[in-house]
């Protein structure tokens, strides 16, 4: 039995045109990584994303001539003969994203490093991912507001 159906009825509204309406977001936290929270900070959105949505992580590294330096996640820190100090990394779901420092001895890293940490969240709908025809540099932060269209001066500060 083949079945075969067709509808009929006024058009719908035009639909969205490109990347216009689609939903970046940055998010700004400020954390401590120390023994008593294990070095972790799980950090819940104020809303649950889709699961097909990419996450990106920054760290405020520095502030040259007024202008913020941020790094991208993982970011990796080794002693002065080569061997690994110690790591940031992030781990997302859907509802939250967790920051945490790996190493060996972290209680000894400098409080430069584990205390008042900021970083900025970036929340890239999944439809970026597959169908932008432009190569974004992930690592540049400008790069990735830029190229998204992103409202950099409506940061939403995360308690």
């Amino acid at each position: 039995i083949t079945v075969l159906s067709s509808c009929e009825g006024p058009q719908g509204p035009a639909g969205q045109n490109g990347q216009d309406g689609l939903l970046s977001e940055v998010f700004e936290i400020t954390r401590s990584f120390t023994n008593s929270n294990n070095f972790s900070n799980v950090v819940s959105y104020p809303h649950s994303i889709y699961s097909s949505d990419m996450v990106l992580v920054y760290r405020l590294e520095n502030v040259v001539e007024g202008l913020d330096v941020w790094k991208l996640l993982p970011q990796t820190y080794y002693f002065n003969d080569g061997t690994l100090d110690f790591t940031y990394d992030f781990y997302f779901t859907k509802f939250d994203v967790n920051i945490v420092m790996n190493g060996s001895d972290l209680g000894t890293i400098s409080d430069q490093f584990r205390i008042n940490q900021i970083f900025r969240i970036v929340i890239l709908p999944g439809y970026f991912s597959g169908r932008s025809t432009k190569k974004v540099d992930k690592n540049d932060y400008n790069a990735v507001i830029k190229a998204y269209n992103i409202n950099d001066s409506n940061v939403k500060i995360l308690n």
